[in-house]
């Protein structure tokens, strides 16, 4: 149901005349956020929190190559504004139904544009608007977040030489925001402490046919300002694997428009309790609504790995690696514990020539997929991105008609207006042959898995596959309690957790091809709670998880999709607890740092009954052995309070089964 205002007579959308221009106001529903844009010689915007000012006013414009600038004396023609009730569908996400409740407010001007303004209770997001009908090139787009005093930001810097072209994985940077480096730049999203309790998760939402925003040091102490990669205009294939094209040239625009276009929203998620960052769905509201009309065959789920553990099985009498009988029984180990796929990660493809029709002789995949499907076991391919993209139509059309379930898309490492095009075309294209993609090497989702709802996954983290290099400086524990917070706010994230070698503090070390996680076995089994992830790797190997029954049973059961998320309780890079529902069965999920700590579940969470809980976590010995686990049962209602003990880089995850 939309509620329609009336020109400028809405209490939320209230024009006043000032000396230096006309100020609009638009509040959020509950009237707790509001914004306030002035039109003058610029267009700026404030916004406020409960009467305290989160965002001085800041500028906004964005500049064609002719020399036009939308923003500078704007001219302006009307300012309508509406208030909109209803849901969205989430079939494959955090919740089944979302709500989607905001406030919006349109400022029209002349040269055929304009700006729309949404206030929902948990943030705010603004986009331009153009309804120009000739081509066009956007030379810049002014983004600026200009705060009241020195926060602290949580960044995470673009790595490497060529700030436009990088993997979108790093840990974060906390510092004031004085203090954050000049001459690197973040890719989003990222999160400022605002003081009192409040927090803000900058991101972006609808990236579409345009550049994705990075974050850099504004001119002021305390601001953050919108920096985008120029348009590719010549590349030559290298990198990994000769799997990338690599940017030798790049045009002075960003951006080049045909025709009418809505440009993708710039968000300001607002929150005074961090836990609530974890179950946002604030971009998928503000996402594209799906274009895939028939989800029916869209089937998400948990994948059997191999790259992680290095096709390192044992007790076979076959030598391990990339061939027919090693996918076998990876197929055997899914089949016998209801996974739904095994991916055949690098190598089945011949090296350094990104063609996907040449197949290693080692693999026969026509035999393979019959052999998975009479075992009912999907199969997904791994794919470099320009081996992908050089025959895209006729991959897609070749590995369906063979029985292929999808593609792992890896290695595309930007995302100029040349890349968001490539994803939204390999999308539109699996999807004509029902293949479901799972997108590696790829910047933060923005609400793209509305859109395209068979993009189960998207990588863009910093996950488990660094602790393979990677020594004890890097905190992957610390991070686990920060990610949430920050890149989840954006959409799914393929970590790939699941080790069953667990290292206490000063017991890690990297080791390629047996590698183990930092912090506890619950730990790592918490992650399948308290991350999204529709597409959910076991990344251990089978030999590993015979031998751990328990463990295996819980990751093999757990849902990959929810009918409903809780956020019990967090702070940002500290803890976590979150409960999620599938049907009538809960499971709840609890991380900590490298604190040890009593974390208290708080059951009121759950409709009445009585539920049986089977519990585990961290053994008595878990500081010193990452292993150790203690597994129970015991009967909990919703009135009941448990407390449990998290060791150093611990956590626990506990099953809730509804009695009848």
């Amino acid at each position: 149901m939309i509620k329609k205002g009336v020109f400028l007579l809405l209490l939320f959308g209230i024009l006043s005349l000032t000396a230096w221009g006309r100020d609009f106001s638009i509040s959020s529903p509950d009237g707790r956020l509001r914004v306030v844009i002035r039109v003058a010689e610029t267009v700026t915007y404030s916004l406020m929190h409960d009467g305290v000012e989160l965002v001085c006013e800041s500028p906004l414009s964005m500049t064609l190559t002719t020399g036009e600038i939308w923003g500078h004396k704007a001219q302006m023609r009307d300012f309508r504004s509406e208030e909109h009730r209803g849901t969205i569908a989430s079939p494959f996400s955090k919740s089944a139904m979302v709500t989607d409740h905001y406030r919006e407010g349109v400022l029209r001007f002349r040269g055929d544009w304009a700006l729309r303004f949404r206030l929902y209770n948990d943030g705010m997001a603004y986009r331009f608007v153009s309804h120009k009908k000739e081509l066009y090139e956007v030379a810049s787009e002014e983004v600026c977040f200009r705060f009241p005093a020195d926060y602290d930001a949580y960044l995470p810097y673009v790595r490497g030489d060529d700030p436009w072209q990088g993997s979108f994985e790093n840990i974060y940077s906390r510092a004031p925001l004085s203090e954050t480096d000049s001459l690197r730049q973040a890719f989003l999203p990222v999160l400022v402490d605002a003081g009192g309790d409040r927090k803000i998760c900058v991101t972006e939402a609808d990236l579409e046919s345009y550049p994705g925003m990075y974050l850099r040091k504004g001119a002021s102490g305390s601001s953050l300002q919108g920096v985008f990669a120029p348009y590719p205009t010549r590349t030559e294939q290298g990198g990994y694997n000769m799997l990338q094209q690599r940017v030798k040239e790049r045009a002075p625009y960003i951006a080049r428009v045909q025709g009418p276009r809505a440009f993708p929203w710039r968000v300001m998620q607002v929150t005074t309790a961090d836990k609530d960052l974890a179950v946002s769905d604030l971009t998928y509201r503000l996402a594209a609504p799906s274009r895939v009309q028939d989800i029916d065959w869209i089937r998400p789920g948990k994948v059997a790995w191999e790259w992680w553990h290095n096709w390192n099985i044992t007790g076979v009498d076959f030598c391990a690696g990339i061939n027919n009988d090693t996918y076998q029984y990876y197929i055997d180990f899914a089949a016998e514990h209801g996974i739904e796929y095994v991916i055949l990660d690098e190598g089945w493809s011949v090296n350094k020539v990104a063609d996907l029709m040449q197949v290693v002789p080692e693999i026969d995949l026509k035999k393979l997929v019959a052999y998975a499907d009479a075992k009912r076991v999907g199969i997904i391919l791994w794919a470099g991105y320009w081996a992908f993209d050089r025959d895209m139509e006729a991959v897609c059309r070749h590995y369906a008609a063979m029985g292929i379930k999808g593609f792992k898309v890896d290695f595309m490492d930007r995302d100029d207006q040349q890349m968001v095009d490539f994803i939204y075309r390999a999308a539109e294209t699996a999807a004509r042959y029902h293949l479901v993609l799972d997108l590696h090497g790829m910047y933060k989702p923005a609400g793209l898995q509305r859109t395209f709802p068979h993009i189960l996954n998207f990588e863009g983290v910093y996950g488990l596959e660094q602790v393979k290099w990677a020594d004890e400086s890097v905190d992957m524990v610390t991070y686990d309690v920060t990610v949430p917070f920050i890149r989840m706010v954006s959409g799914p994230m393929d970590y790939t957790q699941g080790a069953m070698r667990n290292a206490a503090r000063g017991n890690f070390r990297p080791i390629h091809s047996e590698p183990m996680s930092q912090g506890t076995r619950c730990h790592q089994l918490a992650l399948y709670v308290v991350f999204e992830s529709p597409l959910n790797m076991l990344c251990d190997s089978p030999s590993e998880y015979r031998k751990e029954s328990e463990s295996l049973a819980f990751i093999a059961g757990i849902p990959t999709v929810w009918d409903e998320s809780v956020a019990l309780d967090g702070e940002v890079g500290r803890y976590i607890a979150i409960a999620r529902r599938s049907g009538d069965k809960w499971y709840v999920g609890g991380l900590t740092n490298w604190d040890a700590r009593e974390m208290e579940v708080d059951f009121s969470f759950l409709p009445a009954g009585t539920y049986r809980a089977t519990i585990f976590q961290d053994g008595s010995n878990a500081d010193r052995k990452g292993t150790d686990y203690a597994r129970k049962e015991c009967l909990v209602t919703p009135s009941d309070h448990l407390l449990l003990h998290l060791s150093r880089g611990g956590g626990f995850a506990m099953e809730l089964d509804k009695l009848r």
